[in-house]
């Protein structure tokens, strides 16, 4: 019932001069257009990602099947246009992804500057006020960067994936099968540790900003100190998770090129299948988990964003009530 709630109401209507509480909802209203094209770039990279793989493929038969060498001159020239091709697609969605990044950072700064333009007194809360806008300046810079990303990154990796994975069944079915098992694993154990990164997350958000503001309070000592060391124990556990997920990972992929050596090479040496054909599914597995990686990566990141955004919302809407209102900004990080 507690995330229903939640749910509709990040999705409930936006107050005037506010921002609505849901991340998603933000990069909609102010980059609905542009995500469009950024969309369309996505789409043409994550289609180009398996042009070199049959490339390398035919060029490979082609040597151990000694036909003209100049089919594989050729051959080179087309993956050299086709690698050019690719990543001057790629460097225009990366710089088209920061413009829109940059201009969504420029909206929240002057978003969160229009709400404190008026003056404020010298009171305890109103430099209470001034530390937790600082703070929240400073988070404009990850939500910002966020917006670009935030719908054509997954698309693209997801893309990445699904069309090498194609192309691996077209060279092999079994093989696709042996890869795509290993990967099953990951499907458990990485949703399970990214969970618990995000609660660790969430609270070390939370612990910071209750530092921050008992600082500026000069409150207890002892208190302070206290969640200093919690910040450090929430700190070492995300690393020692990180790591860990990056171990299994990194284990499951070096099991999949084993398995393709393996049962390629049987198919190979039983003249079921041209060595070009495991050449080309080896360079596939890697390319299917590095997006991977990055879809990992990304979800990690869309919590922690989701956290921050839902901080600043409320602290815009919050920044011009009485000085009570503080803490709730403060503390606000811990209810996504």
């Amino acid at each position: 019932m507690t995330s229903v709630a939640t749910w509709l109401q990040d999705f409930a209507p936006t107050p005037a001069g506010g921002l609505p509480r849901n991340v998603f909802r933000y990069v909609l209203g102010t980059s609905a257009l542009h995500q469009l094209a950024l969309l369309a770039l996505t789409g043409a990279v994550a289609l180009l990602e398996v042009v070199p793989l049959e490339l390398q493929r035919r060029i490979v038969n082609d040597l151990v099947k000694h036909r003209p060498y100049s089919l594989v001159i050729g051959l080179c020239a087309i993956y050299a246009g086709v690698v050019l091709v690719q990543g001057a697609t790629k460097l225009a969605l990366n710089i088209y992804r920061g413009w829109v990044g940059e201009r969504a950072k420029r909206d929240l700064r002057r978003r969160v500057h229009a709400v404190v333009e008026a003056p404020a007194d010298a009171s305890p809360a109103a430099e209470a006020q001034g530390i937790t806008i600082s703070m929240i300046v400073a988070e404009v810079e990850p939500i910002g960067g966020f917006v670009g990303e935030s719908v054509s990154e997954p698309l693209l990796q997801a893309g990445i994936m699904a069309s090498v994975f194609a192309y691996l069944i077209h060279i092999d079915l079994w093989m696709a099968i042996a890869a795509f098992g290993l990967f099953i694993p990951q499907l458990v154990f990485v949703p399970l540790l990214q969970s618990a990164v995000n609660r660790r997350t969430g609270a070390r958000i939370r612990v910071l900003r209750q530092l921050g503001i008992s600082m500026i309070d000069r409150t207890d000592g002892a208190e302070d100190n206290r969640r200093i060391d919690q910040a450090f124990a929430l700190d070492m556990g995300i690393f020692k998770i990180k790591f860990t997920m990056n171990f299994l990972m990194n284990l499951c992929n070096h099991l999949q090129r084993i398995s393709a050596l393996l049962i390629g090479g049987w198919w190979v040496y039983t003249n079921h299948l041209e060595i070009g054909g495991v050449v080309a599914f080896i360079s596939g597995i890697a390319r299917m988990n590095d997006p991977w990686g990055d879809l990992v990566n990304y979800f990690r990141d869309l919590n922690v964003t989701q956290v921050k955004y839902r901080l600043l919302a409320d602290a815009v809407d919050q920044l011009t009530a009485p000085a009570a209102a503080v803490d709730r900004i403060v503390v606000a990080g811990g209810n996504g």
